[in-house]
């Protein structure tokens, strides 16, 4: 790479498949999304190199230009790669470029797109916690004649909400970046997505109290299914002003 001759991701690519040390190459982004790229869009690429091997590659380690990033790591760092972490997202809808494993980027890939069973639910519980006290102190403000405050509460809540929802669907939340590309091709369960999009846009715009409660009335719903119903009855007589009003 010179000044004169920037890399290119067409030939790194070339460059790290002619090289057996190489044995996963995963693009992450908006390349990986479809719909999403734009004249801005750069190419985000992981480089997996095999823990025994050595190369000349790891020289990029750190390339940043303005079509092309590059991450290049181990195997077993990429295998530990946003576990957990905010790179999780990235790498869970990341495309596969290379794969030499037979299979076995593909499958640390899957298990980064879904939460154990355990995680999803210590995930759950702790969103839902904050999502109430989020949605609480935003009530609260209301009330208290704190429009900006209460507005402020409400956007933060609506952050706790989606952060719950995807965790109770055992999914890594996507970025806001992704998450109407995320819930027009992979919907979250007994959700209407475009209703669900149009409640927060409104909310996180003017902190409506009645649409806030009545999205808490929905989530309610779906943690006590879930069985994190404790979480929400720690709050006592607090719960009434997050739910719908007679």
């Amino acid at each position: 790479m010179t000044a004169r001759q920037p890399l290119t991701y067409d030939a790194f690519v070339e460059l790290a498949t002619a090289d057996p040390a190489v044995v996963g190459l995963v693009l992450k982004g908006s390349q990986a999304h479809d719909g999403m790229v734009t004249p801005h869009s750069d190419h985000d690429l992981y480089v997996v190199v095999d823990d025994a091997a050595t190369t000349a590659l790891v020289r990029s380690k750190g390339h940043r230009s303005a079509e092309l990033d590059l991450v290049v790591l181990s195997l077993t760092e990429f295998r530990a790669a946003g576990m957990p972490g905010p790179e999780r997202y990235a790498l869970a809808r990341a495309r596969i470029v290379l794969d030499r494993l037979d299979g076995g980027i593909a499958r640390i890939l899957a298990d980064k797109a879904r939460l154990d069973a355990a995680e999803a639910a210590r995930d759950a519980r702790s969103w839902l916690d904050a999502y109430a006290n989020s949605l609480y102190r935003s009530l609260k403000n209301h009330r208290d004649g704190l429009p900006l405050a209460a507005r402020l509460d409400a956007a933060d809540s609506v952050r706790f909400l989606f952060e719950l929802l995807f965790a109770l669907d055992r999914r890594p939340r996507p970025y806001n970046k992704y998450l109407e590309w995320e819930l027009d091709r992979y919907p979250l369960p007994g959700w209407d997505a475009r209703s669900l999009l149009r409640s927060v846009d409104r909310i996180t715009a003017t902190g409506d109290v009645l649409l806030q409660r009545h999205l808490f009335s929905l989530a309610e719903t779906v943690a006590r299914r879930a069985g994190h119903g404790d979480v929400l009855d720690a709050w006592g007589d607090d719960l009434n002003l997050m739910r719908p009003q007679r």
